[in-house]
């Protein structure tokens, strides 16, 4: 559960991860130690999962996004399927989902060659019947922020509790 100073360290490292733990601690009312180990621990517990650089794919050369429906056949090759995804550096997020398909990839190549290779191998793995794919046209907006409003709350610990 997460208390009330969890939530805006949250909010705080959503809007910029780069935030010393000094600049955190001041927005928070917290001091620095304190910060750094709610950070730690929320790392710790999974809460936060890491920190990590977001690069625009079209400024390194990746001009071609999409989103590739996998329909298979059954779920016999479920785990070979999530391997080769894993495996394919143009795989960026894959997905197991309801509905038409069994999983949901989105990918990143140079140019429609290079997605269209990627199809063949893709419907190539083990278990993948056909594909259907989606060309991303536009981006408006990129990385959400999961809302931590609503998140249960924890009561904050206090001196005459924790004694």
């Amino acid at each position: 559960m997460l208390d009330s100073v969890d939530k805006q360290i949250i909010e705080h490292l959503q809007d910029d991860a780069r935030q010393t733990a000094s600049e955190l601690a001041e927005k928070v009312g917290m001091s620095v130690p304190a910060v750094a180990e709610r950070i730690r621990k929320l790392t710790d517990h999974g809460v936060i999962s890491g920190f990590t650089a977001i690069v625009d794919p079209k400024k390194v050369g990746m001009d071609v996004g999409a989103f590739i429906t996998l329909i298979s056949e059954s779920s016999e090759h479920y785990d070979e399927v999530i391997a080769a995804a894993r495996a394919h550096p143009a795989v960026i997020r894959m997905m197991s989902i309801t509905g038409e398909g069994s999983h949901y990839l989105e990918v990143r190549t140079e140019n429609t060659s290079t997605l269209e290779k990627l199809l063949g191998e893709i419907q190539a793995w083990p278990g993948v019947n056909r594909t259907e794919t989606h060309l991303i046209m536009s981006q408006y907006k990129k990385h959400g922020r999961i809302p931590v409003a609503d998140a249960v709350i924890k009561p904050p610990k206090t001196a005459e509790r924790d004694k």
